[in-house]
């Protein structure tokens, strides 16, 4: 036997990386247990004197024994509605219900298309990865079509193919939450922050909006980074293409397929005006009793309107591009939007049963108070902590997938805490968000990892976990770098992170 050859770092950490990772359970088993430790953790809490004062009340707050009469009959009656009552649940249902529509008729893949083919080549790099970043707002989309489809496109233009697959994954997961659109992620995030903003404040209300000003500025920075990573380190770094598959030919839109997109931009244009027709005069049909925006129909009928705006141009494209010839074909775009859901639905259900019982035992408000007191009494600021809150996110995604699943265990405790120390949940929404997206490229447990490394094994036979770590890791180091640089200055500058959505909160 040959002497074998020795693994790099990079290999020997993901290695470990993702043996950890395989150890652990489903997400939501990970729950149902989750729940479990909550209800045992309440009967030991309950056996000493632990007592905190709430800040906003001034009430004496001590645990709830769960592990009792009384518990036993909260956690029995109201197991059902821990469900359906949960507040992600309803808003990701419908925001899906309406892009399946747009997704099932080929809008969304055209779209993607048409952006890629119509750029110029100098543009080429940067309009991959800012399609890859508006993807996400089609959910799986991106990974699936966009990232096989840049490197044919690359490679099509005589640049090495991996290189395209390398730009368009930046973009699709490592930009994850950016977007200029609002997406499936950002009613779920919001729904999961109210949850756990009402731990202090039962009145709390977190939109899906919240975030939307950092997100918009933050797709352009992403965009720019992405690109300067792919032309200057990823490049050169691979060189000329000299593997055996062969380029091909990207297909132009056929003459249905641009009918479609134009009767598209007509029913989008249509539904824009009837929402500019409602907020715009001072007594619009969309503003609130008072006339404003913020506290209006429109903001809190947003996820309505992601439904509404993504079904019109949906069923508008198929109508034209012959893809929805009746409602047969609408609902089952409807259908198969919600058939990838089978997983998550059981994730929410014990989800929903965690983060109740987190609530009813006051370990939540207990932890919040108590570690707001370390934090306040180690005198960092506001973008010293920010910062070490987007580490903490990081690290975790890279030994656990998914967004919502970690969110949903994080948010409980993290919201009310940072919310003690006077900084709003929609600040340390922003803050994981970052944190969360700029290590999705080099961990082995984000669900489309698989996925990306038989892509590029068409092009590179011999590429496995330490191929795409090597490509992607610049990306993960730059946009961690820059968007925490992002962070700082909108700290620093006060700037409000969406529609109602300032950076401190009062209680």
């Amino acid at each position: 036997m040959g002497k074998r050859q020795k693994k790099s770092l990079v290999d020997r950490f993901l290695g470990y990386v993702e043996r950890i990772g395989n150890l652990l359970p489903h997400p939501a088993t990970l729950f149902a247990g989750f729940a479990l430790l909550v209800v045992i953790a309440s009967w030991v809490a309950s056996l000493f004197d632990i007592s905190v004062i709430h800040p906003g009340t001034g009430e004496v707050i001590t645990p709830v024994n769960l592990v009792s009469k009384e518990g036993l009959d909260l956690i029995l009656s109201k197991m059902v509605t821990n469900f359906t009552d949960f507040a992600p649940l309803g808003t990701v249902l419908v925001s899906l219900l309406g892009i399946g529509v747009a997704e099932g008729s080929g809008l969304i893949a055209a779209i993607l298309r048409k952006i890629v083919l119509a750029s110029p080549k100098k543009l080429l790099t940067f309009v991959i990865v800012f399609a890859g970043i508006l993807s996400n707002t089609a959910s799986e989309v991106g990974y699936v079509l966009l990232v096989p489809l840049a490197a044919v496109i690359f490679q099509a233009a005589g640049r090495h193919p991996i290189a395209g697959l390398a730009a368009a994954f930046a973009g699709v997961s490592g930009g994850y939450s950016a977007n200029l659109l609002l997406g499936t992620i950002d009613p779920l995030l919001a729904g999961l922050s109210e949850e756990a903003a009402r731990i202090l404040d039962p009145s709390y209300v977190v939109n899906p909006a919240s975030n939307y000003y950092f997100m918009v500025i933050s797709t352009f920075v992403i965009a720019a980074l992405g690109t300067w990573v792919t032309e200057k380190i990823v490049i050169p770094r691979l060189g000329v293409y000299e593997g055996e598959e062969e380029a091909m030919e990207i297909e132009q839109l056929n003459a249905t397929e641009k009918k479609g997109l134009r009767y598209a931009l007509i029913a989008s244009l249509l539904f824009t005006a009837f929402i500019a027709g409602g907020l715009i005069p001072v007594d619009g049909y969309l503003r609130g009793d008072d006339g404003a925006i913020l506290r209006s129909p429109f903001m809190s009928g947003i996820v309505a309107f992601i439904f509404l705006g993504a079904a019109v141009a949906g069923i508008a494209y198929g109508i034209g591009a012959k893809t929805v010839k009746n409602d047969v074909d609408v609902m089952n775009g409807m259908s198969k939007s919600m058939e990838t859901l089978g997983s998550y639905i059981v994730l929410v259900f014990f989800a929903a049963q965690f983060v109740a019982y987190f609530n009813w035992t006051n370990l939540g408000l207990i932890f919040a108070v108590q570690g707001a007191e370390v934090l306040q009494s180690s005198g960092l600021g506001p973008i010293p902590l920010m910062l070490s809150f987007v580490v903490v996110s990081a690290i975790i995604n890279l030994v656990m997938g998914s967004a919502s699943a970690k969110w949903a265990i994080m948010a409980p405790i993290f919201i009310p805490m940072f919310m003690l120390l006077g900084y709003s949940p929609e600040l340390v929404q922003v803050a994981y968000r970052v944190g969360d997206s700029v290590t999705n490229i080099i961990s082995p447990m984000m669900s489309y990892f698989a996925l990306i490394v038989a892509f590029m094994q068409r092009y590179d036979k011999n590429a496995g976990i330490g191929t795409i770590v090597s490509s992607m890791l610049p990306y993960t180091v730059i946009f961690f770098i820059g968007w925490s640089i992002l962070l700082m200055i909108w700290i620093w500058l006060g700037l409000p992170i969406g529609p109602g959505a300032q950076l401190h909160v009062e209680l």
